[in-house]
């Protein structure tokens, strides 16, 4: 039997330190020998919940399968491990001293017959990494993260580099130099558009499993029932409400807004997640031009119709905003915003033209709201596998299939926005991959002061009348 043992002290109430050690998934973020831990069995964690963690140690990569014997919030927290070369108990207590929390960790391996000769030389690379994993822990629970530097960010190179960015393989090289996310996210509340599938799907999972209340906004109620059952199912979190809308329509963004308002439940975060992209020029029941009434005054009315809710947020809240790389392609002109000609429509372009719209629109609620607390930012996923893309861009996701993102990796940074500590800093800009990005690649895409007027002078007319509300108490 060789036993580690590391003490720590965080500054970090002690429910919230417990809750973010016993989902195990968070592992990979403090844990210097995880590469990969997966959550196995569905529902609200305690004991029986099963974990698989992929661990780089000095005898090699192993897998490890733990399932959590005893749990007893927020006291103890003891998790069996099992894998080809050892067994190993992981047993870890939690105790309030004042305003921090102390935690003890202990792991006690158990060498099987195979790797028994090789115990003593294994022992000293085994506590160097303990040391290491707790000390990460520590670092995690503390949350004292900078800000992400906006000076740093670049355009990723020239030509395929640049291109590569938004691929499975940008996100891989971009992950390695994350800061762990521990905040504490159950006393807030989300509302998210567009969650029955792809990138709005995999930010309510994530947020759903981090404890946040989420309100889900979708079209179908069918689907948005089912999605609220497998969401229930998967991460034990009842906190999920569904609101039936079809954002094509103004009158439904109206109605969306009103019931929202009426029920006066403050919002912490906002997600503008909602869209489509159109093959041939349509119109709504409204005559609205459906790219431009889904992808910009969609959210650009819900916005600042719930702005309200978002003042009510006790520490801030936060818009999320979500774009396209697309829109690195077009310039904004309010000749062309409005698609007009049938013959010559192409739906990639009017996505990402409305989509240009949105980023100018996030720059200048950053600005305007800063005094006010609220952040907002944009976000684009790079290039991820959704049902979205497989059906609007055929021919794109068959040639770059195999170098496409999963929606959960297209997600992250939709997540991070909205739950990491340091991301609540920073505002007004656009992000890939946790970091802040150019707004433009080329000086041809750059709009004019002119357009910009322009195009916020369109906007007036789709602004929502101010409303005073009488907000429900938080919690």
């Amino acid at each position: 039997m060789t036993s580690l043992k590391e003490t720590i002290r965080v500054q970090r109430p002690i429910e919230e330190a417990f809750t973010y050690v016993a989902d195990f998934t968070t592992t990979t973020e403090w844990d210097a020998t995880a590469r990969q831990a997966i959550k196995l069995t569905s529902g609200k964690i305690g004991v029986g919940t099963e974990f698989l963690v992929t661990c780089a140690l000095p005898i090699g990569s192993v897998d490890l399968h733990y399932t959590i014997t005893r749990f007893e919030p927020p006291q103890q927290l003891v998790l069996q491990g099992k894998g080809r070369f050892f067994d190993v108990e992981d047993t870890i207590t939690f105790s309030a001293q004042g305003d921090e929390t102390e935690i003890h960790y202990q792991a006690d391996f158990a060498f099987s017959r195979l790797a028994s000769p090789l115990a003593a030389l294994i022992r000293p690379g085994l506590e160097r990494m303990g040391r290491q994993s707790v000390a990460g822990l520590k670092d995690a629970l503390n949350d004292d993260f900078p800000a992400p530097d906006a000076s740093s960010c670049n355009s990723g190179g020239p030509g395929l580099t640049r291109l590569l960015r938004f691929t499975r393989y940008g996100y891989w090289r971009a992950s390695k130099s994350w800061h762990p996310v521990s905040a504490d996210l159950h006393d807030k509340h989300a509302v998210i558009t567009g969650t029955s599938s792809g990138l709005g799907y995999a930010s309510a999972l994530e947020l759903a499993q981090r404890g946040c209340e989420l309100t889900l906004v979708m079209r179908n109620p069918a689907r948005a029932k089912q999605v609220r059952k497998e969401l229930i199912e998967k991460t034990g979190n009842r906190k999920i409400s569904i609101e039936i809308a079809d954002l094509n329509l103004l009158a439904d963004v109206d109605a969306l807004a009103d019931r929202l308002l009426a029920a006066g439940k403050p919002i912490d975060v906002l997600i503008n997640n909602a869209g489509a992209l159109f093959d041939s020029l349509q119109t709504t029941d409204e005559g609205l031009e459906r790219s431009v009434a889904l992808l910009l005054l969609s959210p650009y009315r819900l916005t600042l119709a719930l702005k309200p809710l978002l003042l009510s947020a006790k520490a801030g809240a936060r818009v999320i905003n979500v774009v396209s790389g697309g829109m690195y392609s077009q310039r904004l002109s309010m000749k062309n915003l409005v698609a007009t000609e049938p013959d010559s429509f192409s739906g990639a372009t009017a996505y990402a033209r409305a989509k240009r719209a949105l980023m100018i629109v996030t720059q200048r609620w950053a600005k305007d709201w800063k005094s006010e607390g609220i952040v907002v930012n944009a976000m684009h996923p790079g290039w991820a596998d959704t049902p979205g893309v497989e059906t609007s861009l055929p021919r794109f996701h068959s040639l770059t299939r195999f170098a496409l993102r999963s929606p959960a990796e297209g997600a992250d940074t939709i997540v991070w926005l909205a739950a990491a500590t340091e991301a609540g800093t920073v505002s007004g800009e656009l992000f890939l991959d946790r970091q802040p990005q150019p707004l433009h690649l080329m000086n041809s895409t750059r709009e004019t002061d002119q357009s910009r007027r322009e195009l916020f002078q369109y906007l007036e007319d789709y602004t929502p009348a101010p409303v005073a509300v009488q907000t429900a108490a938080a919690g």
